[in-house]
């Protein structure tokens, strides 16, 4: 398929995800086809806040798999490990009144950038809680990305020690400590993914969450 090809059908499955938000979005975002100029590249939203991790090249890869309700907003930092801190309860803090999907992104100390997208902010639960909007992604050795398989609903569970995205038979797809200072990951059931980074235990050099608001 051609270059031009690939981007016309981006630009298909675009719209569809669009129209099919337009009931629960109140048309918000149809302004964007109303400019009379659309392009066949489609600019990656602004960052309202300094990232230490992300790249143009990675924002650009992550906005194609964005739910249709977070495509078209701002990219707003709600926490970050070098801003507030590492620790779970100042993460959780920061999130108490948040109603959007989050993007957490990794940095670990071998430079490896890998993370989620959880379909709603994170908190304190007994249970598992999130929808199937949520997926893992890794960007080394190259970019991939892990939907929801539909096996188990074991997406987001967290407590003050530990949080975790994605679990089956003991395993996690991403879990970090309290203190966001060691994390893993390994193959688990709920995305059929392969271990974000290299080596199953990490050890995290920057996090930062991103909003869709």
């Amino acid at each position: 398929m051609s270059a031009k090809a690939m981007k016309i059908s981006k630009i298909a499955k675009y719209i569809k995800k669009r129209v099919l938000s337009m009931s629960t979005d109140e048309y918000r975002k149809t302004s964007l086809f109303a400019t009379g100029s659309f392009d066949l590249d489609f600019p990656i939203p602004d960052l309202i806040g300094k990232t230490e991790i992300l790249t143009e090249e990675h924002r650009e890869k992550l906005c194609s798999h964005l739910p249709a309700r977070a495509e078209g907003y701002s990219w707003s930092l709600i926490f970050s490990t070098s801003q507030h801190g590492f620790a779970l309860n100042s993460l959780y803090r920061k999130m108490a009144r948040l109603e959007s999907p989050v993007l957490i992104v990794i940095e670990d100390t071998d430079n490896n950038v890998f993370g989620a997208l959880t379909s709603c902010s994170l908190h304190v639960s007994d249970h598992f809680y999130g929808t199937g909007e949520s997926l893992l992604y890794k960007f080394n050795p190259s970019f991939k990305v892990f939907h929801w398989t539909g096996e188990n609903m074991y997406f987001i569970k967290g407590n003050m020690e530990s949080l975790s995205i994605g679990a089956g038979d003991g395993r996690f797809g991403l879990w970090l400590d309290g203190d966001l200072n060691q994390g893993r990951s390994q193959s688990c059931s709920t995305y059929g993914n392969e271990p974000l980074a290299p080596q199953e235990d990490f050890v995290i050099k920057t996090l930062e969450c991103w909003a869709f608001v």
